[in-house]
């Protein structure tokens, strides 16, 4: 079987859970039906067991507790508003954080009593209501009444009337009259009068006179306060109408429109006095009302007041429950209704914990029957469950982003902990920028407790908070590889004293200083021979290389580049050898002998052979000449050149043995000659070797499958029938430990032990994905860590010309100007160094180095075909329905 396939390891030594995930075990719990409520809870706090559900087929609303959940979700939809409430008032919440224990079902129902508010509510919003009609009625009076008067001094008409004629004017008299018109011809005469929103008086206007065919006669007049809409509460400007007609046709198609309109038409008295009455009348019902509402709110307040101290207390207790509950619903209930069946999933490590957890549930509910925990054996793949701790997380986060680990394989988050920074700080090696990030983590870290407690939403600083553990490294790790590189803000510091020293006499100097600007930019060389003194600077870079402008870039891209590699291949060497541990604990011998060895061979026999000529050309060819692996080396021109050498390599070229010729005389193009005895021939066998490989590694696999496959054919039969009696013999107790398996079992790759027969199709393109991939992998791979070199170059380069071009021209300016320049250039600098070179840069150093640990290092090893353990937690639960309320 591969690495994709769960088969059942032996007992196998306990590894410490952090190199693998735990050991996981499907259980199966016995719950007596009145002790189901405190067990589960009991195991919500513990947080250790993932529940399966057992009636997949059911749906949401056909659950046994379906009811309870629903009751707590309305208890929670009511929690809700009152906090909503309390907020409106702006009263402040108690949230102390505290993790009240799951309450027992009948403190549901006292939660539920605690309906108070509604009522009061209810109150105040019918006295709201009552308050605004009244105030509107009032001040209907008071338009109306002007309306009267107006037409008592014959101004009711506007000046464009829309009635022109005789009858018209005795009309407007009449009205002006009061009382209802005399003479027959108007006995039946009469108005409404009503309030409407403002912004719907125009179209009501337009349809009045269209709908009446102009027979009616409208006068309106603004409401100077902002008045409260009696169904919303919103504030809204109205308008005081008042309508008159003729006739019941009118009337009705009048009050039609104006309901149509939602305009409200209030009662009002004909004559004068009535209508002053009634004014007084509303006034005092007004100022009643007032001392009503002040009272209502008052005991409002004080019900929220009382409620804000407990509000998130009996919220947390509600979403318990309904967890509860919603777990409760994934249960298997047993024929009798006596008792409810559970399968978890749960860490082997933690079993008497969860005992423990159980044992006391059944003792809170006061059970006599206790509840049972019974292990099953299983072939479905379990979850894949990483303890972590906070500075670990951070880590485990960045290999989970790219898969879950499969069951029980080599987790790579303690070997990254150590090469992710690393590999970024080889991209962001600056001392300077190295310590802003170390101190910008180191604040995050000692402020943690403040900072998780001030809850802060901003998604950047959450997720740099999140990895402060993984910067703080970087940050170190940067500082390392900034004394390395010698570099700090682009300059080197001294500290051993240089292995370099003048060669060039000072009278070669002073000519050239005299000679005028152009002679003065004459680059010299410092010839190794005379200017070096032939030990070399301790430890790190020699700062003499920060001042050489004309080969300072040839001289580190030739080391960084040459260093690239070497990381690289040591990365993914330690990544194939993972494979073999990975290999050796799923017991698969096949993988081992047809993957794990053809791949070693073919990474040493061309890459680790390249890795050893690098240290070998490093070591032994320097700048005097003399005699090297028994040839004569002339001196550096003909340090032999790796690159061309390693596609000689490949294409198997005759070249000069040595670098001389019998006269003594170096070869043109000597650096492309051998350069140890036998290289030739050593070559073109690694290279043979290398080749062999890869037939190996498509071929012998699948080729011992099929052949496996077709052995354990001939005894299947025998099998079937040992199977049939060992059930019968267990048949007695079957029903009490065994719950028929409803899941089947997961199909491998179509090629794990028991996963029915062979597709040998399938085997065969997954055996070539995986050696294509190996091969091309290996040289692409390698290309790929050249990103090392080619950041660091960035970076430092970026680095550089900060310095140059910006805060090297405050050095220039003398006096007062030069100390002002000082300051804003300094600015300036500082802030550049920070946004770009940090941030940006950090970032893109981040980026390449998550790029190498996921497609470079954990493709030689990792499969990432597991699923998450998802335990039921109370903590978690809670700590998502906090981030859902605050988002």
């Amino acid at each position: 079987s591969t690495m994709g396939d769960y088969v059942t390891p032996g007992e196998e030594p306990p590894q410490p859970g952090i190199y693998r995930s735990e050991q996981m075990c499907l259980a199966q719990l016995y719950l007596q039906s009145d002790a189901s409520y405190q067990c589960v809870a009991e195991l919500g706090e513990l947080g250790l067991v993932q529940f399966r559900d057992l009636n997949p087929d059911v749906s949401a609303f056909q659950r046994k507790y379906v009811n309870e959940v629903r009751r707590c979700d309305e208890m929670e939809r009511k929690l809700r508003f009152l906090e909503h409430e309390i907020r409106k008032d702006q009263i402040p919440m108690l949230d102390t954080g505290e993790n009240p224990d799951a309450p027992l079902p009948r403190e549901m129902i006292d939660l539920e009593a605690k309906n108070e508010l509604r009522e009061v509510n209810k109150n105040e919003e019918t006295l709201k209501k009552n308050f605004s009609e009244l105030t509107e009625l009032k001040h209907i009076l008071r338009k109306t009444q002007t309306f009267f008067e107006e037409a008592g001094t014959g101004e009711i008409l506007p000046a464009a009337a829309a009635i022109e004629t005789e009858e018209g004017l005795e009309l407007t008299q009449h009205i002006a009259a009061g009382g209802a018109p005399g003479g027959a011809m108007f006995a039946n005469f009469g108005f409404v009068a009503g309030v409407i929103q403002r912004e719907r008086l125009p179209a009501f206007e337009r349809l009045l006179w269209r709908a009446c065919r102009g027979n009616v006669f409208l006068r309106t007049s603004e409401i100077d306060d902002v008045l409260n809409d009696t169904v919303t509460g919103d504030p809204v400007n109205k308008c005081v109408f008042i309508i008159f007609f003729q006739g019941d046709q009118l009337k009705t198609k009048v009050k039609k429109i104006c309901e149509g309109f939602r305009a409200t038409l209030y009662p009002c008295p004909d004559t004068p006095q009535e209508r002053r009455e009634m004014s007084i009348g509303v006034m005092t019902r007004i100022e009643d009302l007032k001392t009503v509402l002040g009272q209502t709110q008052d005991h409002r307040h004080r019900v929220l007041v009382a409620a804000s101290k407990n509000v998130r207390m009996w919220l947390t207790k509600v979403r318990k429950i309904k967890s509860i509950y919603h777990t409760l619903n994934l249960f298997n209930i047993d024929v009798t209704q006596k008792c409810l069946i559970a399968e978890v999933w749960c860490p082997v490590a933690e079993l008497e914990r969860i005992k423990m957890a159980l044992k006391r549930g059944t003792d809170e509910s006061g059970s006599q029957v206790p509840s049972i925990l019974n292990r099953m054996d299983t072939h479905e793949a379990p979850p894949t469950y990483n303890k972590t701790n906070k500075f670990t997380k951070g880590f485990q986060n960045i290999v989970d982003a790219y898969g879950i680990a499969t069951y029980r394989e080599i987790n790579p988050a303690p070997y990254t902990m150590v090469s992710f920074p690393f590999l970024f700080a080889v991209m962001f090696g600056d001392m300077g920028h190295g310590v802003i990030m170390f101190l910008a983590a180191l604040f995050f870290i000692l402020k943690e407790k403040q900072l998780e407690a001030a809850r802060i939403k901003d998604e950047i600083f959450q997720t740099f908070f999140g990895g402060r553990y993984v910067i703080f490294l970087m940050g170190v790790f940067s500082i390392y590889t900034g004394f390395m590189y010698n570099d700090v803000f682009s300059k080197s510091i001294n500290a051993f004293g240089s292995s370099w020293s003048n060669s060039i006499d000072h009278t070669t100097i002073d000519a050239l200083l005299d000679g005028g600007e152009k002679s003065s930019e004459t680059q010299l060389i410092l010839v190794p021979e005379l200017a070096y003194d032939g030990s070399p600077y301790p430890i790190g870079v020699d700062p003499v290389w920060n001042l050489a402008e004309g080969n300072k870039l040839s001289f580190l891209n030739s080391m960084k580049m040459k260093m690239s590699v070497l990381f690289g291949i040591a990365q993914m060497t330690f990544g194939v050898l993972l494979s073999y541990q990975n290999f050796t604990y799923f017991k698969s011998d096949l993988d081992i002998k047809y993957m794990f060895i053809p791949q070693m061979i073919f990474l040493s026999s061309i890459f680790i052979y390249l890795c050893i000529q690098i240290l070998a050309k490093w070591l032994f060819f320097g700048a005097t000449a003399g005699s090297v692996l028994g040839y004569t080396y002339p001196g550096t021109n003909c340090a032999p050149s790796l690159l061309i050498g390693l596609i000689n390599m490949f294409m198997m070229k005759g070249r000069n043995a040595g670098f001389v010729d019998e006269r003594g005389d170096p070869y043109p193009q000597c650096w492309l000659s051998t350069w140890y005895p036998g290289q030739g021939t050593i070559e073109t066998v690694l290279v043979i070797f290398a080749l062999a490989q890869v037939p190996i590694m498509l071929f012998a696999k699948p080729y011992f499958m099929y052949h496996r496959e077709k052995r354990q054919a001939r005894y299947s039969n025998l099998e079937e029938t040992n199977q049939s009696v060992r059930a019968d013999i267990a048949q007695d107790d079957a029903e009490v430990v065994h719950a028929p398996e409803q899941t089947p079992k997961p199909a491998g790759h179509g090629h794990g032990h028991g996963d029915g027969p062979l597709d040998m199709g399938d085997v065969m393109v997954y055996q070539a994905i995986h050696t294509i991939e190996f091969v091309l992998g290996c040289v692409s791979h390698t290309a790929s860590y050249l990103r090392l070199w080619a950041l660091s170059l960035a970076h430092a380069q970026l680095s550089d010309v900060l310095w140059t071009m910006v805060f090297r021209n405050a050095f220039v300016l003398d006096g007062y100007a030069g100390a002002v320049a000082t300051y804003v250039l300094f600015f300036i600098f500082g802030s550049l160094s920070v946004f770009i070179l940090v941030l940006m840069e950090g970032l893109s150093a981040f980026l390449h180095a998550l790029r190498l640990h996921w497609v470079e290092f954990q493709s030689k090893f990792y499969g990432g075909l597991g699923y998450q353990f998802s335990p039921f937690s109370f903590e978690t639960i809670l700590a998502e329905e906090r981030q859902n309320e605050e988002n």
